[in-house]
C-alpha cells in the first residue's frame, strides 16, 4: 500500500475515533457500561479507576488490528496505528490537561484547550449517568451551547451553579 493511503487511513481513523468516543461515551458509558464508567464521576481514591478497564479494551483492539494488518490484512495496522494515536492524544487531554492524572500542571487560559478544558468540567457538573453535556474527548462545542443544553435538559435550571463555573483557574473539581 502506498504511503498516501496509510497517512489517509491512519488520520481518518484518528478523526473517526472521535466520533465513536462520542458514541461510546454516551451510549455505552452512560448507559450500559455504566458499571465501569461510574467510577469516572465520583472522588478518586487511588491511581487507577474501574473506568481505566476501557482503555485496556480499546487497546487490545489497537494491538490485535495491528498485528493482522502486519500478517497481510492491511491496512488494519493503520487502523490500529490511529487508534493507538486517537488513545495518547486522549491520555494527554483528558487524563492528564482536564483530570490532572499526571504532574503536568497547566491551566489553559484561551483558545482550543480552554474551551475543551471548560466542556468537560460542564459534563461532570451533572452528577450521575443522566443529563450531562459534552460526550465527545477532542472536539468541544462552545461553552454557550453547553449551558444551553444543561438548562433545557434540567427545566431551565442548571445543575448546581457553584460547578459550572467554566474559569480555567478552577481545578477540575473531583472526577
Amino acid at each position: 500500500m502506498s504511503l498516501l493511503t496509510n497517512a489517509a487511513v491512519f488520520l481518518a481513523t484518528v478523526a473517526g475515533m472521535e466520533v465513536f468516543a462520542w458514541w461510546a461515551h454516551k451510549y455505552v458509558m452512560h448507559g450500559w457500561g455504566w458499571g465501569w464508567h461510574k467510577s469516572h464521576h465520583e472522588p478518586r481514591t487511588g491511581l487507577f479507576e474501574k473506568n481505566d478497564l476501557y482503555a485496556v479494551v480499546f487497546a487490545g483492539v489497537a494491538i490485535i488490528l495491528i498485528a493482522l494488518g502486519t500478517a497481510g490484512w492491511h491496512p488494519l495496522e493503520w487502523v490500529g496505528a490511529g487508534m493507538t494515536a486517537y488513545g495518547m492524544l486522549y491520555f494527554l487531554a483528558h487524563d492528564g490537561l482536564v483530570h490532572r492524572r499526571w504532574p503536568l500542571r497547566y491551566v489553559p487560559r484561551q483558545g482550543y484547550l480552554k474551551r475543551l478544558y471548560q466542556a468537560h468540567l460542564m459534563h461532570h457538573a451533572v452528577h450521575g449517568r443522566e443529563g450531562c453535556v459534552s460526550f465527545g474527548f477532542l472536539y468541544a462545542p462552545s461553552v454557550a451551547t453547553l449551558r444551553r443544553q444543561l438548562r433545557e435538559l434540567h427545566d431551565g435550571r442548571l445543575a448546581r451553579s457553584d460547578e459550572l463555573s467554566t474559569d480555567a483557574g478552577k481545578g477540575p473539581g473531583a472526577a
